[in-house]
């Protein structure tokens, strides 16, 4: 039994518990952005083209290895991050338009089909062109042991704070492109119902190319940010676990919701940062159960997520 002397103060453990808790929720807060920014990709696809591509995990992952490739080149890190959104973009278009559309117009099974497809064939990809062996990408910004400040007692990192930043940016720049621009109201048109858009005038074949092309160059700055934070940093399996918590966070806001994505994101991370905490038995190996139990739930409970709209059809 501990005498009092040797047992430590309760002001003191208190203390820690609360450090340890500040630092798990900020943990969760940064890994549940890297999932609304690819929930944000889902969502971008979704609101204007009305189809859910499940390869855009590899998508980003082949974008996010193009960077870290473009950096062993002496390139400056934001500069391939920038190159790497462009590759996201323009891979993405040429896959909405050499493969996915020619099958989309006769069911959305074959579409399906054709992204799983294509989640496999980007994966193997990486593991040819790059091998299997983990990468090392570097941060954007300065990230050393000593690059920190304190929040409440943890220590917040440079990597940390240009997530939040970019998600930011993001959820503003789609914000204002679905509710300020023509280009948005044409891509919300064509999701709602593509042949009333082109009798209307909207050239459905540009915005189509366009929705795919703007969620590659989204998924690819969620792959290049979420590498350095990455316990195993940059290889062909970094962002399956991710794509399954945008996933669940897109499931959770609503397909069709860009601020339910951020926030269903914001939700997942936290959750399964403490889960992994607070309920070993859970956590760890089993994290990624979590949002797959997480998924079925949200689709029983609440199919359109909880800001999606209800689809209405007319008889």
């Amino acid at each position: 039994m501990k005498t009092p002397s040797s047992a430590a103060p309760t002001w003191v453990t208190e203390e820690i518990s609360m450090e340890l808790f500040v630092e798990r929720l900020l943990a969760g807060v940064t890994n549940g952005s890297i999932f609304a920014l690819l929930a944000l990709a889902l969502v971008m696809v979704y609101r204007s083209t009305g189809t859910l591509n499940f390869a855009q995990g590899e998508f980003a992952l082949f974008s996010a290895f193009f960077a870290w490739w473009l950096v062993g080149t002496g390139l400056p890190v934001w500069a391939a991050v920038i190159a790497g959104m462009v590759a996201g973009f323009v891979l993405c278009a040429a896959a909405e338009r050499a493969l996915i559309r020619p099958v989309q117009r006769k069911s959305e099974l074959a579409t399906l089909i054709v992204a799983l497809g294509l989640f496999s064939g980007l994966n193997a990809a990486v593991a040819l062109i790059w091998g299997t062996d983990t990468k090392v990408m570097p941060s954007i910004v300065p990230n050393g042991l000593e690059d920190y400040f304190e929040l409440f007692g943890a220590r917040v990192y440079g990597d940390t704070v240009i997530t939040w930043v970019a998600l930011a940016a993001v959820t503003i720049l789609m914000t204002l492109l679905f509710t300020k621009t023509e280009l948005g109201l044409h891509m919300r048109a064509v999701a709602d119902n593509a042949e009333s858009a082109a009798l209307t005038g909207v050239n459905t074949s540009r915005i189509l190319m366009l929705g795919w092309g703007l969620a590659g160059a989204i998924g690819a700055l969620a792959g290049s940010l979420a590498t350095p934070l990455a316990p195993e940093q940059l290889s062909v399996t970094t962002m399956f676990p991710i794509f399954i918590g945008a996933c669940a966070a897109a499931l959770l806001g609503g397909l069709d919701s860009l601020a339910g994505a951020v926030i269903g994101g914001l939700i997942i991370g936290v959750v399964e940062a403490m889960v992994t905490g607070y309920v070993p038995l859970v956590g760890g190996a089993m994290q990624q159960t979590t949002a797959m139990v997480l998924i079925v739930l949200i689709l029983v409970v609440r199919p359109n997520g909880l800001f999606g709209s209800k689809e209405l059809e007319r008889v």
